[in-house]
């Protein structure tokens, strides 16, 4: 979700031989994993992301007891940022795959798939500074598929099938209008813009998965937010373009998004509202992923035991419901390790100041209740096998 920082640029570019000296086991391979629990189901699997952290928080891929960690329970990793335009594309001439590629070559040393995250993000205050003020010339709209073409056409062809399945479209909604968000992309070629990217993806990674993905929540505030994103599903299905699934983010409890403001509810009004929509892509005979999965605590007490109990009850009841989907293919967490996770970020602290708690692992290195949850949830979800 953040922003790359020079900080998190800095801190990945002196991985040096600590890298270089992982292990070259197989990811994941206890069956009590995380990854072997999704897989003993028929999932296809249980990740991460690692890399870029939020603000002033460096690397979590540069920590040894991180990447630990993600060897132990995880058989999927996805970058944070080091495959975003901002991290590639130090001008509008150039590539720059070094911080990308020290990743994807670590998770297949570890025998880990790797998704590819994101060939656009539909934000412009997250482009690289020469984007926002690129001179698309005489011809705009031809530039504009130019550059959108050539980008993606380089990434896919660089990565080649080492990356199974890419966001190829990130959050392209306006969560307040429900409608596409206005950049210089889509300002010169329309919602044209989107169908180019899942082109031009398709036809550089025909073996890749292709996924449109989006944090609409299940809130009454997000049902704009959610109407938008069924709207351009279902304009790209009608259209015959090559998506293939929906990453539902999965950012749930009270946190940073305006639709997960309140109190950590996942109750029977909500569950009705989430069904509708999911039931609704799911008919457009899309598949579903949770691609980014932690736990928001706003509100939430001090004491951390108790705090702990709160955040693995939503996401177990969150997660008994997903799994439900039989079209759900593979479960992403957006960290493993608290101190790491975007949402320790300056705009969103605690007002007691204490660390927050939002993924599987704590700052020791530790499980906590929330992997335990997780754990259960796989245990008791319908069989896919």
């Amino acid at each position: 979700m953040e922003g790359l920082t020079r900080r998190n640029l800095a801190g990945l570019a002196v991985l040096g031989a600590a890298v270089a000296s992982s292990t070259r086991a197989g990811a994941a391979t206890a069956p009590d994993s995380l990854d072997a629990l999704a897989k003993a189901k028929g999932f296809g699997g249980f990740g991460s992301s690692m890399g870029g952290g939020a603000e002033d928080f460096a690397s979590s891929f540069n920590d040894a007891g991180v990447r630990a960690i993600h060897q132990r329970e995880c058989g999927i990793l996805v970058c944070e940022n080091e495959t975003k335009w901002v991290a590639l594309r130090p001008n509008p001439k150039e590539y720059t795959f070094y911080l990308a590629d020290r990743m994807v070559d670590w998770a297949h040393e570890n025998n880990s798939l790797m998704r590819g995250h994101t060939l656009l993000w539909q934000k412009t205050q997250y482009f690289p500074r020469w984007l926002q003020n690129y001179d698309f010339g005489a011809r705009p709209a031809s530039e504009a598929e130019r550059l959108l073409r050539d980008h993606i056409t380089t990434v896919c062809t660089h990565f080649g099938t080492r990356i199974f399945t890419y966001d190829v479209v990130n959050e392209t909604v306006d969560e307040v209008t429900g409608e596409l968000r206005d950049t210089v992309f889509t300002r010169y070629l329309g919602p044209e813009a989107i169908d180019i990217c899942f082109d031009a993806a398709h036809k550089a990674a025909p073996h890749a998965k292709l996924v449109y993905n989006d944090y609409m929540g299940w809130g009454p505030s997000s049902a704009k937010h959610r109407d938008g994103v069924m709207k351009l599903l279902a304009r790209l299905r009608t259209s015959k373009v090559p998506v293939d699934a929906l990453g539902v983010q999965s950012h749930i409890g009270p946190g940073t998004n305006p639709e997960s403001q309140g109190p950590n509810t996942f109750n029977a009004p909500d569950q009705a509202a989430w069904k509708q929509f999911l039931d609704g892509v799911s008919a457009m005979g899309l598949r579903l992923a949770i691609t980014e999965f932690d736990v928001g605590e706003r509100g939430t007490p001090s004491d951390i035991a108790e705090r702990d109990r709160q955040i693995a009850d939503l996401a177990q009841r969150y997660l008994d419901f997903m799994f439900g989907y039989r079209n759900l293919d593979y479960m992403m967490a957006w960290g493993m390790m608290d101190h790491y996770s975007w949402l320790q970020n300056s705009s969103s602290k605690r007002p007691d100041g204490m660390l927050k708690r939002p993924t599987p692992y704590d700052d020791n290195y530790q499980p906590k209740p929330l992997r335990q949850a997780i754990a259960a949830a796989f245990r008791g979800a319908p069989s896919r096998v």
